[in-house]
């Protein structure tokens, strides 16, 4: 009982937390001049960190087991792990770039997981016989840790493609404006023109220094998140074939999950296989990852769904009537 009410209480005051956050980050982004702002939210950030912790380790208690066999304890470990993204920078003393993603994916990921399911789903149960294995801990956590840097990784990926085509389109507009006035142009010159704004947008002037600057702060992070996010990623699909044959007697049984998670590996496989072509870099490796972003909520989420395949005890729960 003592540790139920622990938990209640952690749950609630990192989520309450978090939200004070969420408001504080959309005050600085309105008013520049909140630098003090700035600090608390990131050690509000520190406060959910620290109080996510203690709810895993109170459940992992009274559970006997580390919180990650069903969909409300994968979601809540997935927010602690953004959480712990999010303080990486901070204590490296960078410009957190991060925060204005890590902060509001632990609101949605912890709002879900404590408003979103059902009060039944949030009891710690008894684990299936398939679940009762060391590999659990192996297995899940990397998956669990991969998709929170994947995701991470892709939204920053997006970020610098919002901002890329801002640009461009803003350039192109001023370029149609300027020639049109004075003289017709025809679509060869269009195009040879549309390629030279894409290639000089990496590039700086005195005018967009700092949007350049900040393009290359998010693909170098992004890159870097990704690359995390994948070996993670693969180390999880790795040790759950090994788990896979100990449990079922196979490495591999196309189950709808894990089909799911090869198509996620290989689409992060062919950003980094972009990454390495210089004719590919930059904007196309972007897209991919942005691409990734939704993948990875197929297999993580969308897959729960549908409640079949071996992988079904991680689904909705359903209700008879």
């Amino acid at each position: 009982m003592i540790f139920l009410t622990l938990e209640h209480i952690l749950t609630h005051i990192s989520f309450s937390v978090v939200s004070i956050v969420i408001i504080i980050h959309f005050l600085t982004l309105l008013v520049n001049e909140f630098v003090g702002l700035y600090d608390s939210s990131e050690k509000g950030m520190l406060t959910t960190f620290f109080c996510l912790t203690g709810l895993l380790i109170t459940r992992w208690i009274y559970s006997g087991h580390l919180p990650i066999s069903d969909l409300y304890e994968s979601l809540i470990f997935l927010s602690w792990i953004f959480s712990i993204i999010h303080m990486v920078p901070y204590f490296k003393k960078h410009k957190n770039y991060l925060s204005t993603i890590t902060a509001p994916s632990t609101f949605f990921t912890q709002g879900f997981a404590t408003w979103g399911l059902l009060t039944d789903m949030h009891q710690s149960k008894i684990l299936v016989p398939a679940l009762q294995s060391q590999w659990l801990i192996m297995h899940v956590s990397m998956m669990v840790s991969g998709y929170a840097a994947l995701l991470c990784g892709s939204l920053l990926s997006a970020a610098l493609l919002v901002i890329t085509f801002r640009k461009v389109i803003r350039i192109v507009g001023k370029n149609n404006n300027l020639l049109n006035d004075s003289f017709p142009v025809d679509e060869i010159q269009y195009m040879m023109e549309k390629k030279s704004i894409f290639k000089n947008t990496f590039f700086p002037s005195s005018r967009n220094y700092y949007r350049f600057q900040l393009i290359q702060q998010l693909d170098h992070w992004g890159f870097r998140i990704l690359s995390i996010g994948f070996l993670f990623l693969t180390i999880g699909i790795l040790s759950g074939a090994v788990w896979a044959n100990e449990a079922w007697g196979s490495y591999w049984n196309w189950d709808p999950k894990e089909t799911w998670a090869f198509i996620t590996w290989t689409i992060f496989a062919i950003y980094f296989h972009t990454r390495t072509n210089k004719n590919l870099e930059g904007l196309n490796s972007a897209i991919v990852a942005s691409i990734g972003f939704l993948i990875i909520w197929i297999c993580y989420f969308g897959v729960n769904l549908l409640g079949i395949g071996l992988h079904s005890y991680g689904s909705f729960t359903l209700i008879s009537n």
